[in-house]
């Protein structure tokens, strides 16, 4: 999983490659950071894998590539650097209002509870979560009564040859499953 996402998560001795699932996410939000300039579109991008610690991860790399391609720093937060619920408060309605554009987060931390749907455009999967739960939590924060976007899209980063589409297939096969079980 880990290597799916960024080989340098497996080996601190892999070189940087212009085709890692952070490059490509972040050559995408990007774009749609300056397509959604005139009414401050915001994004979500979910990781579970490799959240903020002192070596590598990829939300500090999503950071600096991000503000590579002209993202100004300010406007991308991690919600890991929010414990309080005040300050919680204070970055959802940042986000809402279009100062943060880019917030970065685990299912867990930006699940559930998270209410920043207002300027939501798109949202970013980088990697693939266990539970269908969480796929239902994700997806729920942009699809959601108070998005004043009639239209929003949610992307999904898959690696070639990884153990990525199988996740996703299984992640499918789970919730076909509980759908049965629970209307049987």
């Amino acid at each position: 999983r880990k290597a799916a996402l960024d080989l340098r998560l497996v080996d601190v001795n892999a070189g940087y490659n212009y085709d890692y699932k952070v490059n490509v996410c972040a050559r995408e939000v990007y774009k749609i950071y300056q397509k959604t300039e005139s009414f401050k579109g915001t994004q979500l991008i979910f990781c579970d894998v490799s959240t903020p610690k002192k070596t590598f991860n990829l939300y500090d790399e999503m950071k600096r590539v991000l503000i590579n391609l002209g993202i100004k720093e300010h406007e991308i937060q991690f919600i890991h650097d929010f414990e309080s619920s005040s300050g919680k408060e204070k970055l959802f309605k940042a986000v809402n209002e279009g100062e943060v554009r880019v917030l970065l987060g685990s299912t867990f931390k930006l699940g559930t509870g998270v209410n920043v749907q207002e300027r939501l455009y798109a949202i970013h999967h980088i990697d693939v979560p266990w539970r269908p739960s969480d796929i239902i939590q994700r997806n729920g924060r942009i699809i959601r009564l108070g998005n004043t976007n009639k239209e929003v899209f949610i992307y999904r980063y898959i690696l070639k040859h990884s153990f990525d589409a199988y996740s996703w297939q299984l992640l499918e096969t789970k919730q076909n499953f509980i759908h049965k079980l629970l209307n049987n």
